[in-house]
């Protein structure tokens, strides 16, 4: 599943091409996306002209002006392109044609993302603070220790409810970095280690981000670039290879349901 720093990345790369363009044409292939697209969409969409693309959490947010946003999210296997789809490119849902030329496509073959028009906020769910906003702190943090005790760090970290956009791959990663092993309860969690993970997230994250994300299944950008950033991988899908800190070996468990990797000499 893409998680932030791909979503981010995608923003970054359809932005250029979409900020200022009026949408001409909407065709929508299949609707039966994680929620239906409304039958409405092709037409509310048709003859606007995207003001601004953003992101909250792993959503995609398209201003399309008067309040309204268009909404994606990539589910466990979309992809969201700048280009003519070829003619023999499965599973392309919808299709946005602009104004002066290019195209704009969803594909995506599992079906779990969403595409939606809306003006209210609520359309997201309860979405938690931006790991890398002002509002991400080791104050914060350590006042969600307070609720959740008996809570895995991992578990708490990739709760979208608390913290928005971090994915089992990045909460693996910033752990590690953290030294702070992924099963230890939030209780037991000392503030000092509180500061050192709201570091370790945002380096983890901004870092993946300039590689653009990472790229283990079919996930590329909207111009069809891989991300490189799984060359960087200290401990995630690493079970049984040498620590690149200290030689251990790798571990992996599973803690809500995820494979979890960690050094058990590096985190404690």
């Amino acid at each position: 599943m893409p998680e932030l720093p791909e979503v981010e990345t995608v923003c970054r790369t359809i932005r250029p091409h979409l900020v200022g363009r009026r949408i001409e044409a909407v065709e929508v292939r299949e609707r039966r996306l994680r929620r239906p697209v409304a039958a409405d969409f092709a037409r509310r969409l048709e003859g606007r002209t995207v003001a601004a693309v953003d992101r909250r959490a792993k959503y995609i947010l398209i201003d399309v002006g008067d309040g309204l946003r268009w909404v994606v999210h990539l589910g466990m296997s979309g992809r969201l392109c700048f280009g003519t789809p070829p003619p023999e490119l499965t599973h392309v849902h919808v299709r946005v044609r602009l104004e002066g030329g290019g195209e704009l496509f969803y594909r995506d073959p599992r079906r779990f993302g969403l595409m939606l028009l809306s003006s209210d906020e609520a359309d997201l769910g309860i979405v938690g603070i931006e790991p890398l906003g002002p509002d991400f702190t080791a104050e914060l943090l350590w006042s969600l220790r307070l609720r959740h005790r008996r809570v895995t760090v991992k578990s708490l970290l990739m709760d979208q409810r608390r913290v928005a956009g971090v994915g089992n791959i990045y909460a693996n990663e910033a752990l590690f970095e953290a030294g702070i092993r992924p099963s230890r309860r939030v209780g037991r969690m000392r503030r000092e280690e509180a500061g050192r993970l709201v570091e370790s997230v945002r380096s983890v994250l901004e870092r993946a981000i300039e590689a653009r994300g990472s790229s283990l299944l079919d996930y590329r950008d909207a111009e069809g670039n891989p991300g490189e950033f799984q060359s960087s991988f200290h401990v995630y899908d690493r079970a049984g290879e040498a620590c690149r800190r200290c030689g251990t070996a790798i571990r992996s468990s599973v803690i809500a349901g995820r494979g979890t990797f960690y050094c058990p000499r590096c985190q404690t």
